[in-house]
């Protein structure tokens, strides 16, 4: 896998204040806003979030997430895992929908990033339109979407989107690289609470955790290989193109 050398300007991006909301029971809750995006606009703050799992947040998290006024919380996680730990979400309005991007036999699935995320966008692209056209709703922002992590299964989701919207893949893979800085392997509680409640346990070494952005621009190029671009790849698995131009009239200011 090649390595990528992150410009400053991106760099200064994707570390902007106000990105990482410091929640406790949370460690990669961050926002998505203030990307450049298609004709000279940027993607709108506070109105896509992403993040690991809800299930520690208790109800001062609530209550903080509440003021963010969601509408939207789109669950990645498969069955198992949201039953070893359910989301902690006491008094919030929004809308939670399901999906387990995941779908298949993934018994004999390497335990390898490379190979998940390929076979995520060989194999799970209906699951991925699916999550996709939950938030391509009317009225689904402000939206939070989280899988365990947050890297993996939101990572890619949130890619696919930031693509459709036009920021550039550079910024999009700097993004996803960030789950690296708070997923930590040495930060031994959020560690163990990730073993904890995907069921992992040992399996979750620290390669899975890592978040190197070469893999996503990866996944990029494999996605529009499969689709000829990122909004044929979605037109491919369920959404229309009056879907797409929602998502971009909600996200780009």
């Amino acid at each position: 896998m090649s390595q990528i050398t992150e410009s400053a300007w991106v760099e200064d991006l994707v570390f902007a204040q106000g990105r990482r909301l410091e929640l406790d029971g949370v460690f990669n809750l961050r926002d998505v806003g203030g990307y450049p995006a298609a004709d000279g606009r940027a993607v709108r703050w506070r109105t896509l979030l992403r993040s690991d799992a809800l299930h520690r947040i208790g109800p001062a998290g609530s209550v903080v997430l509440g003021g963010l006024g969601l509408r939207t919380i789109l669950d990645l996680r498969t069955l198992a895992e949201a039953e070893i730990a359910p989301s902690a979400l006491t008094g919030l309005s929004a809308q939670v929908t399901h999906i387990s991007l995941l779908t298949g036999d993934l018994q004999g699935l390497p335990l390898e990033l490379d190979a998940i995320y390929r076979y995520v966008i060989d194999d799970c692209g209906d699951t991925i339109g699916a999550g996709v056209k939950v938030l391509a709703a009317a009225d689904a922002f402000p939206a939070l979407v989280h899988c365990s992590a947050g890297k993996d299964r939101t990572g890619i989701i949130v890619a696919l989107i930031l693509a459709v919207l036009g920021v550039p893949d550079e910024v999009i893979a700097a993004d996803y690289g960030l789950s690296a800085s708070y997923l930590d392997s040495e930060r031994t509680p959020a560690i163990g609470q990730l073993q904890a409640s995907t069921g992992l346990g040992d399996d979750l070494t620290k390669p899975l955790l890592s978040s190197p952005p070469a893999l996503m621009l990866e996944v990029l190029a494999r996605v529009r290989a499969a689709g000829g671009s990122v909004d044929g790849y979605l037109l491919d698995h369920g959404l229309s193109p009056a879907d797409l131009e929602r998502l971009r009239a909600a996200l780009l200011g």
